[in-house]
């Protein structure tokens, strides 16, 4: 949607998305890929934007990653037909998923317990359809899925999804990979959440189950694996947007993230050095991220109205519409003098949760204050 106006014009608090960095940071993931001969399947569940799938996916049919049937739903009414939902299916979602598919959708559902290999086998059965699925491994312990070495329970799985599904793979992501700080420790994630899934894969092969797709994915171990012999796919999201948890990681930098949150000043507080502003954490999200890393960034680094971070200055605590502004603790700099109904920009801790506050990105590129395009973004489950 086309919508020429300026940042100074935009009702605030709202999104802002840097289509330039945007831009860069995806044809930057895609080249790497490229480079290890492994296509890239995008996790849409950061955007919520079919205007910016169609930026990132390869084709406009997908292949796509969703966390939400929801999702699943919009894009393929978008016209996106290979769909990836890669959150543990419930039996309940099941008739959503035959719907889909009855429509035209190819869409594969993710599982890790016999109990919903028999419950997507019957429903496949009922259908009269194959439900595809893939079995979630669990690489580093950070959240669910089947230990690569448990044979038994792997080929439980296939055999139950093989009574009337079908078996497509296996699928791991290395949360842990967050975590991580240098490069050798990512590449070492990198490898860990390669070798899990090449393994698991191997186990139902060898008892004599189809496994064609070995999926592997987080935008940190896409950044830095080295090796991904036996891969089939990489799924990755925040990377077309990145934020400070992921440059506090090291994946990148400040200067790349995309998106922002305009604000305007509405008050000071001089005696307690404050700023304040009219984006609190209901425009931000509640989202502390980078306090557990090296560099504390509050709820946000603060930027002028181009992008351009003023040093040391982040938002150092919220309320529900309101943002404290204030210098960094131990910080040299000095405050800026920002005037009542001054805007600023804020990146965030976190853009999948920052952008889950907001129904659009107003579109700018680079240092220009001119608003391109309003794209609509949409949230919810249902």
């Amino acid at each position: 949607m086309e919508v020429r106006s300026t940042l100074g014009a935009l009702a605030t608090p709202c999104l802002v998305l840097d289509a330039d960095r945007m831009e860069r940071n995806v044809a930057r993931l895609k080249t790497r890929l490229r480079g290890l001969g492994v296509p890239l399947r995008p996790h849409l569940k950061t955007a919520k934007s079919v205007e910016v799938a169609r930026r990132v996916m390869e084709s406009p049919s997908g292949p796509a990653t969703v966390s939400t049937l929801k999702e699943a739903a919009q894009f393929f009414d978008a016209g996106v037909r290979d769909i990836l939902y890669a959150v543990g299916i419930a039996p309940a979602k099941l008739q959503q998923v035959v719907d889909l598919r009855a429509q035209g959708a190819d869409l594969t559902v993710v599982l890790d317990t016999v109990a919903q290999a028999q419950a997507v086998a019957q429903a496949s059965r009922r259908a009269g359809a194959r439900i595809p699925a893939l079995i979630e491994i669990d690489c580093d312990g950070h959240r669910s899925g089947v230990l690569p070495t448990d044979r038994e329970r792997l080929v439980a799985i296939g055999r139950a999804l093989e009574d009337g599904a079908q078996l497509r793979g296996v699928m791991t992501h290395a949360g842990a990979s967050y975590g991580a700080r240098g490069a050798q420790a990512l590449r070492e994630c990198a490898e860990i959440e390669r070798r899990a899934v090449v393994d698991a894969a191997a186990i139902l092969r060898a008892a004599g189950l189809p496994c064609p797709v070995v999926s592997v994915g987080s935008t940190p171990t896409a950044h830095n694996a080295t090796d991904l012999t036996g891969v089939t796919e990489v799924r990755a999201g925040v990377f077309m947007f990145f934020d400070l948890v992921m440059a506090g990681v090291g994946v990148c930098d400040v200067d790349d993230i995309a998106l922002s949150v305009l604000a305007t000043v509405i008050g000071h507080q001089r005696e307690k050095d404050w700023i304040l502003i009219d984006a609190g954490w209901m425009a931000m999200s509640q989202d502390r991220g980078t306090r557990k890393q090296a560099v504390d960034q509050g709820y946000g680094i603060v930027c002028d109205l181009s992008g351009v971070p003023y040093p040391d200055l982040i938002v150092v605590d919220a309320n529900q519409e309101h943002g404290i502004v204030a210098m960094r603790t131990g910080s040299g700099a000095g405050l800026p003098d920002l005037a009542i109904g001054e805007r600023v920009r804020i990146l965030p801790n976190h853009a999948c949760a920052t952008g889950a506050q907001h129904c659009a990105y107003h579109v700018v590129r680079g240092s220009s204050d001119t608003v391109e395009a309003r794209w609509p973004r949409f949230g919810g489950w249902q």
